[in-house]
């Protein structure tokens, strides 16, 4: 159970860590290959960029694992915690329906999308693979959210959301 638990914990950043580093690789071999060579490697563009819009795409899962998303907080400083909590999780419950809606939205185009493949120019596989990350990763953000309120509930830290000033 002990490697599932760090899978779990560790998904999006070991996943970004090799989107990343694949587009590094991908992006020097190319600089490389024109600087030595005079010529280019063509799938190395179209690799960095697949891996350039994955690692965008796990990055906003990660930012919603560790709660580093942006949020305008300064209307809420005159408010009491239970007032500042209530609208806390009512822009996250509308934060994570939208998510979904929008994760449930891409499936018919991804079925569209494995019915009839537009092929990668130098790579020669279905772009659908490369925008299957577009319904996953947003279903990734909406877990990652219900999953803190529910392990800062479970924690009993579920206050320590709504208390901007602990925080300056």
């Amino acid at each position: 159970m002990g490697i599932l638990k760090k899978i779990y914990d560790y998904f999006e950043e070991g996943m970004c860590c090799i989107m990343l580093s694949t587009m590094i690789l991908c992006l020097s071999a190319q600089v490389l290959a024109r600087m030595m060579v005079g010529t280019s490697i063509a799938w190395t563009e179209e690799l960095s960029r697949y891996t350039f819009l994955w690692s965008v795409y796990l990055g906003a899962a990660l930012a919603a694992k560790r709660g580093a998303h942006v949020r305008v907080t300064a209307q809420f400083l005159w408010m009491k915690d239970n007032l500042r909590m209530f609208f806390r999780v009512l822009a996250d419950a509308l934060w994570v329906c939208a998510l979904l809606f929008i994760a449930f939205n891409c499936l018919p185009v991804l079925e569209e999308g494995f019915e009839f493949p537009e092929i990668s120019p130098t790579m020669h596989f279905a772009k659908v693979w490369v925008e299957c990350i577009i319904p996953l990763s947003f279903v990734m953000v909406a877990w990652r959210v219900v999953a803190d309120y529910f392990i800062r509930w479970k924690n009993g830290t579920l206050n320590r959301l709504v208390r901007f000033e602990e925080d300056l």
